[in-house]
């Protein structure tokens, strides 16, 4: 069950990488979402494009068999690159590597998905499976509207795949982090910083003085994470300023951190340096972390032997970043990410993806699939 057609694989990848499909961009979204329809369509699946929530998200869901599905295939079509970067920047290929927006998060984890299920068509095997496939399209900003239908999917899903890019060297990721954003608005009182500043009241040191306690949450110990990454305030130089605001990103690793770390941002409120100060804080960890059960652990054992069986030594890590699949997760579900190409760079002009890996991931989700199918024939015998 070994995966050859590198060339149709290329023209797929063309395709879909030179298809801009940024966040928010419904038509982009919905173009890679249509492609996938047609293919999944002629494989026998059931497929519907759907728009969760109040804002329109192309969601695409394709099933084969019934539920409870043995596996569940999980991705995101959106990127953060803007309309037109395709068109600057388009699918190329070069030093081994392809190169393009998205190519690595996630476009060509949405395609070793798809041509591991055209895989197991053609050898007879998807007609006796029960597989899921949802691609949504707001991953990049938090999925706010499709978590909902993530989380109603998974519940008739026996196992979790997760397509973001497989790390460089083969690894895949076992545990990720969660995490949230919080967002501090401290509102003064302007006043000239040289003829009356005692009639001012100073935003920008009062919400300063803030960054050190917010250091602080670091903890080493628990793998909470706390970073101010925005900090804006004031306006002209002999101007007292009268807002300033400052944005946090926090990272967790103990799903009992998030009690500690918004209690801690809910006690900032009394804690005014100038009294006629007022603070404001939103935010809230809303994305639980991705943690090992003993049954992910299974589902790791058994994909680490698929791929021995393959010549590839891979290996499980712990990623600060977030996926989908925290939510899989915990909800229950045994969920593995990083099973798209390998790759690296998400994000940049330079993210690339290693031609190398085409093959071996899609024989590789190939034979998982297979294996998670007669897993539970076996049991159910």
């Amino acid at each position: 069950m070994e995966f050859t057609d590198i060339e149709r694989f290329l023209v797929d990848f063309t395709y879909v990488v030179n298809t801009d499909s940024a966040s928010g961009h419904t038509d982009g979204i919905l173009t890679v979402a249509r492609f996938f329809e047609n293919r999944f369509l002629r494989l026998g699946m059931d497929c519907e494009i759907l728009m969760p929530g109040n804002k329109e998200v192309p969601c695409l869901k394709a099933t084969v068999g019934t539920p409870p599905y043995d596996v569940m295939c999980l991705g995101h079509m959106d990127t953060v690159f803007p309309e037109g970067e395709a068109a600057k920047r388009p699918f190329a290929v070069h030093d081994n590597r392809a190169w393009g927006p998205g190519v690595c998060d996630m476009k060509g984890g949405l395609l070793v998905a798809l041509h591991a299920l055209e895989t197991l068509k053609r050898t007879g095997d998807l007609d006796n499976m029960s597989i899921c496939v949802l691609f949504n399209g707001d991953e990049e900003t938090g999925s706010d509207q499709s978590q909902p239908l993530i989380l109603e999917t998974a519940e008739n899903c026996r196992h979790v795949l997760v397509f973001e890019p497989c790390r460089p060297d083969y690894h895949l990721v076992s545990q990720r982090k969660g995490g949230g954003w919080f967002h501090i608005e401290v509102t003064g009182k302007q006043a000239h910083a040289g003829a009356d500043p005692h009639k001012g009241v100073n935003a920008v040191v009062e919400l300063a003085r803030l960054v050190p306690s917010i250091q602080d949450l670091n903890d080493e110990n628990t793998g909470t994470s706390a970073h101010v990454t925005v900090f804006h305030g004031g306006d002209k130089v002999n101007i007292i300023p009268s807002r300033a605001t400052v944005s946090v990103d926090v990272r967790i690793l103990d799903p009992g951190e998030k009690q500690r770390v918004e209690s801690f941002f809910a006690g900032l409120h009394p804690k005014r340096l100038c009294k006629d100060a007022q603070v404001r804080i939103t935010g809230a960890i809303d994305r639980p972390p991705m943690a090992e059960t003993d049954q992910s652990r299974a589902l790791q054992e058994l994909i680490i032997s698929q791929a021995e069986q393959l010549g590839i030594d891979m290996k499980a890590i712990t990623t600060g970043g977030c996926s989908d699949g925290n939510f899989t997760a915990s909800a229950g579900v045994p969920t593995i990410d990083g099973l798209g190409l390998v790759g690296a760079n998400s994000h940049r002009a330079d993210e690339y993806i290693e031609l190398a890996s085409i093959p071996v991931m899609v024989s590789l989700i190939s034979r998982v699939c297979r294996k998670l199918a007669e897993k539970k024939s076996t049991t159910a015998g």
